[in-house]
């Protein structure tokens, strides 16, 4: 790992929620506001955006755990931010403090951990589950 990747790192995502992002379109509620599949995605891509355009080419990050909070809805035509930043390195293993912030208040928190992979290695390993299915 390279030592330029350190606490205090800090990434951000957003959007402009769309039919495409509602609970009602992915089927995880019925209702038109952002939905919490694409909360956390929104989370993780802030998290990716903080350190992996700073690892050595062949290494990049894969979601490895994720515990969020959905704390209020954000309807269809609102922009929402999502803020990851790093604060903890244990080896290969990343753990950063996310929130989301739509146009009027917090929606969203948690903690996500993400695991720097060699993908050289990652793929193998993925051919070898693939060969004994």
């Amino acid at each position: 790992m390279t030592e330029t990747i350190q606490p205090g790192l800090s990434g951000t995502s957003e959007l402009v929620v769309a039919k495409e992002n509602t609970a009602r379109h992915l089927g995880s509620g019925g209702v038109e506001v952002l939905a919490t599949p694409e909360l956390v995605r929104l989370m993780e891509r802030a998290a990716v955006r903080a350190v992996d355009h700073l690892l050595p080419a062949g290494q990049m990050t894969v979601g490895a755990r994720i515990e969020v909070e959905h704390l209020a809805p954000t309807p269809l035509g609102m922009r929402v931010q999502a803020r990851a930043e790093l604060i903890a390195v244990e080896g290969r293993r990343l753990t950063f403090i996310v929130e989301a912030h739509d146009e009027r208040e917090l929606v969203g928190r948690g903690r996500h951990e993400r695991a720097i992979i060699d993908l050289e290695r990652f793929g193998r390993r993925v051919q070898a589950k693939m060969a004994g299915h």
